[in-house]
């Protein structure tokens, strides 16, 4: 198989060496990014693309990075690299690699379902599992995120029990602990038909395993906040509360978030600090992006358009959303 043009530098090539070891540190800054970095009292900015291959394709994401680099962000999440049309070949996703890691910024890939999940080989089978993994030897194979400027990332792949799970990866800033959950939109890839689940069912127990260590750094570190980056809406908001929440549980469920969805809210109840979950789900029609909130847990879902959110820790909200 062809391998992505990648231009590595040699204490890149020594970081991918040392990624089992944990003992990689950022690629060093350019001066005139310093304006980037996290202030003293924790006060920084993210950008987020969303799933822009609905709409514009490649063009599109191509502007939304460019507009990125011209702004003193932090870091920028990008959700997908192609299209459902698109063809899930070796080519394009070597294309979109370049085109992500052409960006000035660190860029943080969170994959899409139509990246791997609704694949076919060419008898017409299935083929998200072997292009699932391709995605994850192109995109996360290197303990930071791409770009012309890194971020040290630590992978879920550190831990030898889920070494194949590299697309789940956290890093800090301030106070606030960043995460990607490979949570795909089309019902997290529950399949209905039984006995064929065995991809959804051991991705949710690397997530679950995933959840909880986020939750316990955060804790252990004392941090202000959580925020959890996925494609699919896990709904979190939604859901009905008190005798409703009982009589919801006696009915059999073939929501894929749903046990997901039931770790995340009982975990951010026994923490301090807030919970922001992110998605692409469209928002309500006609409505911008913005954050929603019940008790300590935020939504925001950013649709397929490319946002900014400022990071406050002294301000009257720790986040807020600056819509285009």
């Amino acid at each position: 198989m062809p391998m992505p043009r990648v231009r590595l530098r040699l204490s890149t090539l020594l970081c991918a060496t040392l990624l089992a070891a944990g003992a990689c540190a950022a690629a060093p800054r350019d001066k005139d990014d310093k304006k980037a970095d996290t202030r003293e009292d924790g006060t920084h900015r993210f950008a987020l693309i969303g799933h822009s291959f609905n709409d514009g394709g490649e063009k599109r994401l191509k502007k939304a990075i460019d507009e990125t680099d011209d702004k003193s962000t932090a870091f920028v999440v990008v959700t997908g690299i192609k299209a459902t049309g698109e063809p899930c070949s070796d080519k394009l996703y070597q294309q979109r690699r370049e085109l992500i890691d052409d960006a000035r910024r660190p860029m943080v890939v969170l994959p899409a379902g139509s990246d791997w999940t609704e694949c076919r080989n060419s008898a017409g089978r299935t083929n998200a599992i072997e292009r699932l993994n391709r995605v994850r030897e192109l995109f996360y194979g290197e303990p930071s995120s791409l770009g012309e400027r890194k971020l040290a990332l630590t992978r879920l792949s550190m831990s030898p029990r889920f070494r194949s799970y590299a697309e789940n990866a956290h890093w800090s800033m301030g106070k606030v602990l960043y995460a990607t959950v490979n949570l795909p939109a089309n019902n997290n890839h529950y399949i209905m038909e039984a006995g064929r689940n065995s991809e959804y069912e051991d991705r949710l127990v690397a997530n679950r395993f995933w959840l909880n260590r986020l939750f316990a750094i955060a804790k252990r570190d004392k941090l202000e906040a959580v925020v959890l980056f996925s494609e699919g809406d896990l709904k979190a908001l939604s859901q009905p509360t008190g005798f409703r929440a009982l009589l919801r549980r006696a009915v059999p469920d073939n929501d894929g978030f749903a046990e997901t969805r039931r770790q995340v809210l009982a975990l951010a109840q026994k923490f301090q600090g807030k919970v922001l979950l992110v998605d692409t789900a469209a928002p309500a029609k006609g409505a911008k992006p913005a954050i929603e909130w019940r008790g300590n847990v935020g939504h925001l879902s950013t649709g397929a358009t490319a946002l900014e959110v400022e990071v406050d820790p002294g301000g009257k909200n720790l986040f807020k959303v600056e819509a285009p």
